[in-house]
């Protein structure tokens, strides 16, 4: 008998990461802004930054976007916490996270975001950091 090996999602929910970020990543909108911060969260563990362009609102989205590390500096994400999810009208929210990470061989980080978000035409975006 064959079994897939488990792919546990990177954005700390107990799924797996076909049924839980990856449905984004393959196109699904996300129903609301914690979702798509989590999805954000796990394009950045997964390296995809055309999603993370994708899910940016256009008003503040960089040009262009690299997540190439420096040689010896690999980004290590190590795990994301959120903390608070306000829906602040019918169509914006803000999310409170943490996540930490390391790079290199250097001491883990914690950065911490309070982040605020806007649906556009039924699909949420990442607008910017209070």
């Amino acid at each position: 008998m064959s079994r897939t090996a488990p792919d546990p999602c990177p954005c700390g929910l107990a799924a797996d990461y076909a049924a839980c970020c990856g449905r984004f990543h393959a196109g699904d909108a996300a129903p609301d802004a914690e979702r798509l911060m989590r999805s954000r969260y796990s394009a950045y563990v997964r390296q995809l930054p055309d999603y993370l362009r994708a899910t940016w609102h256009p008003d503040t989205r960089p040009a262009e976007l690299s997540l190439e590390d420096a040689p010896g500096q690999r980004t290590r994400w190590l795990g994301l916490t959120v903390q608070d999810h306000q829906v602040t009208g019918s169509d914006s929210a803000e999310v409170r996270f943490t996540a930490r990470y390391r790079v290199g061989g250097g001491s883990a980080v914690k950065m911490t975001e309070h982040s605020r978000f806007l649906r556009v035409e039924g699909r949420w975006y990442y607008l910017d950091a209070v």
